[in-house]
């Protein structure tokens, strides 16, 4: 999908992707998705999955995976051309679509505001936060060492692009940020709810053990319903 592009052609349409960017209200929030990709060093290979859980209970209810072959090198600033094309083609799997799905990586928090949460809820219409476990863009300002404590992150012009969020004490904080047809405020109050006993959040927890598990031959590709709890994850 992206393999042609150059860095300066993926700058380019970064700028006028986030053209697109909107951001509002969610009315309800039932389901949560959480996407993350693995892959083997050195391989072409994306495992990409997406989990959706309820919310706010964190009960996962289905899971869907999917493999993507792509030659564009990771970069900073650029992960959406490596990562989404993957997600997508998962995506395309589940048929009753999450209300908002969680991405690891940046939303707006991102030089041209358009991190992989932000790529991916565009191109996908959806709404999309960031929860990324380091800053990419912005000035960090530590929050204190209390669970929940925060900070805002601005650009250099004063506008707000995230949080940083301590969801653990005595544990380096998240980098929480809207993606796509989400507010900041609402993004960083369902992270809150989303996290449990971990410093990362239980979408992308769970994407993440789910689809190391698919990598490594534990899981196979496609959807998958979860009738019952599982508490491998």
């Amino acid at each position: 999908m992206y393999d042609h592009y150059s860095f300066e052609d993926a700058a380019t349409y970064q700028i006028e992707l986030a053209k697109q960017l909107k951001f509002h209200q969610l009315e309800r929030i039932q389901t949560i998705a959480g996407a993350d990709i693995s892959f083997n060093k050195n391989s072409t290979t994306m495992y990409a999955g997406i989990v959706i859980l309820s919310y706010p209970e964190m009960v996962l209810k289905s899971f869907a995976l999917e493999t993507y072959e792509t030659s564009f090198p990771y970069k900073a600033g650029f992960l959406g051309f490596k990562e989404v094309p993957a997600l997508l083609k998962v995506w395309e799997l589940i048929v009753e679509k999450p209300d908002v799905v969680v991405l690891d990586g940046n939303g707006i928090l991102h030089p041209r505001r358009m991190g992989v949460a932000s790529h991916f809820g565009i191109l996908a219409n959806q709404a999309t936060i960031g929860c990324a476990k380091s800053l990419l863009h912005g000035k960090d300002h530590q929050p204190e060492n209390v669970r929940y404590s925060t900070t805002e992150i601005k650009n250099n012009l004063g506008e707000l692009l995230g949080f940083a969020l301590k969801t653990k004490i005595n544990c380096a904080p998240v980098y929480v940020s809207a993606g796509h047809l989400i507010t900041a405020d609402q993004s960083l109050a369902i992270i809150k709810n989303s996290v449990g006993n971990y410093r990362i959040p239980e979408p992308t927890r769970m994407a993440h053990n789910i689809v190391n598990d698919f990598r490594i031959g534990k899981l196979k590709a496609g959807f998958h319903e979860v009738s019952a709890p599982l508490t491998l994850f």
